[in-house]
């Protein structure tokens, strides 16, 4: 996707110059390969000088694009105007009849693809731009699944993007459903379980409710037998450029907890949610039975995103580690 305006800058001030390419899944893919893992991007773009100049963005970094493909005219994009003082974010998509939307079921040979891979990785918004795409991706979970490939999956929930009928909440529920590995934020969690909140409104350094987050890890798990690693991200937002951030995660019946991470200035929040998952990731594959050190990990590239300006997670495996190992809240500095 194509990201306008740069951080800061309202929409009706656009300099098409401050346009950066990003966009979830990317975002992950990205993340992964600055942290050394080997990570293929998977999607279609259009067959024009903005499909590749993307493709080219991110095989920059180290991602193989070799699976990418090319069709139609139109790239995905979206307009953000970030929130100051307590005014919030506002965010506007245009993902009508771009190249991705037209995607659907035979056009991946997800068997080739996946029969090396360690990992799925996949996301709610895949599913959120037409039904096509969203067959395409059940067809590539029910490959993962034949070849006994993890799945990993971001609920990813954007309610301006569900417009072509589906039910989001059905659909996304079904994914969850087929995730080995699953994170999300408590409002992404909210909306699919229906729950009432719990509050994370607490002086800084402050744990939220560990007691009812264990009372929500049992009835998640009971929608999501299969899931063996399950986390929340959980955000305060006491002023746009100051966040705290926590995360907790069901795994082996048991609940970790990470300390909470005390943010400011925030000077980019886009993609922290997309560091989160990759952080996991990269968790899951290199410490897969250390699951205190997996969530710390997670915990800390989300909290390091936030000092990175645009959508990708470019902090490394050693910064991380190093936020890992203090073991105190960060303050990221300009």
């Amino acid at each position: 996707m194509l990201r306008m305006p740069e951080a800061g800058v309202r929409v009706e001030d656009l300099n098409y110059d401050e346009a950066r390419f990003g966009g979830s899944e990317a975002n992950v893919a990205v993340s992964l390969a600055t942290l050394g893992d080997h990570v293929a991007y998977v999607t279609r773009l259009p067959e024009n000088k903005a499909g590749h100049a993307a493709s080219d963005r991110i095989a920059f970094y180290g991602v193989d694009t070799s699976q990418v493909l090319f069709h139609g005219n139109k790239i995905g994009s979206y307009f953000l105007q970030q929130g100051a003082s307590r005014q919030k974010s506002k965010t506007v998509y245009d993902r009508y009849d771009t190249a991705y939307s037209t995607l659907k079921p035979g056009d991946i040979d997800w068997h080739t693809i996946l029969k090396d891979a360690s990992v799925f990785h996949t996301s709610g918004i895949c599913a959120a731009i037409s039904q096509s795409a969203a067959d395409a991706v059940f067809e590539a979970l029910d490959v993962a699944d034949e070849l006994g490939v993890t799945i990993s999956f971001d609920i990813n929930y954007r309610k301006n993007l569900w417009e072509y009928g589906a039910d989001a909440r059905e659909t996304l529920t079904r994914m969850m459903q087929r995730a080995d590995i699953m994170f999300g934020d408590v409002l992404e969690y909210e909306f699919i379980c229906q729950h009432d909140p719990i509050p994370f409104r607490t002086p800084t350094g402050e744990a939220p409710d560990k007691e009812a987050y264990a009372k929500w890890f049992e009835q998640l798990h009971e929608l999501c037998p299969r899931c063996g690693h399950m986390i929340i991200g959980v955000r305060n937002q006491v002023s746009p450029t100051h966040h705290e951030l926590t995360a907790l995660m069901l795994a082996d019946g048991k609940m970790f907890t990470s300390k909470v991470q005390d943010i400011t200035p925030v000077i980019d929040p886009v993609g922290v949610g997309d560091a989160f998952a990759a952080g996991s990731i990269h968790a899951a594959i290199n410490f897969p039975d250390d699951n205190q050190r997996w969530v710390d990990y997670a915990l800390a590239a989300a909290t390091l995103k936030n000092r990175v300006r645009g959508d990708f997670p470019l902090t490394t495996d050693a910064e991380i580690l190093e936020l890992v190992d203090l073991g105190k809240s960060y303050t990221a500095e300009l």
